[in-house]
């Protein structure tokens, strides 16, 4: 009889050990690619973005030894400045970015997806010829397939505009794609 005990409380401690991990994983792997996700990661990084103020542009900083237009919500400066994305990745897992319109480039001043050697990938610019780019030049926004520094992810771009409607720069979430 206490060989039976023992093997249901062991067997309950398994089961309750098996919730418990699944569970506390599976936030971030059930975020992972797919499209409402992102759409909700989306939603979450304008949220906290519109929460600082009104998007504009106040003179230049340097952001990876790059002078940018200094992209703001209401008094917070963004360049260099990871706080939101941040946020967002600890929320709803994946990548978080803004970028800046800088002439016709844009140029990713707060970002959490990394460059190969591990450091964040301030100062790179959106593929000019990427799909992402050509629909925020359109006007619009973009979800779905992006290569990102060479990698795939799964991905959201929505135009940043100001109060005059001119596109200053550009909200990204993304998920890496399992290889």
């Amino acid at each position: 009889m206490a060989k039976s005990v023992h093997r249901n409380i062991v067997g309950r401690w398994m089961v309750l050990s098996m919730f418990a991990l699944s569970t506390s994983f599976a936030p971030t792997m059930s975020l992972a690619q797919t499209p409402e996700n992102v759409k909700q990661a989306m939603a979450t990084l304008k949220a906290k973005t519109a929460q600082l103020g009104t998007p504009g542009i106040k003179g230049e900083d340097a952001v990876a030894g790059k002078p940018v237009p200094s992209l703001y919500f209401g008094t917070t400066k963004m360049n260099n400045n990871f706080v939101v994305v941040d946020e967002v990745k600890k929320e709803m897992g994946g990548t978080a970015t803004l970028f800046v319109k800088s002439g016709d480039d844009f140029v990713r001043v707060a970002t959490n997806v990394q460059k190969d050697d591990g450091s964040r990938a301030i100062g790179t610019v959106l593929d000019p010829k990427g799909k992402a780019i050509a629909a925020i030049r359109d006007g619009g926004a973009y979800f779905g397939d992006a290569d990102i520094l060479g990698k795939p992810y799964i991905t959201g771009y929505e135009p940043i505009r100001d109060p005059g409607g001119n596109v200053i720069g550009i909200y990204y979430v993304g998920y890496p794609k399992a290889r």
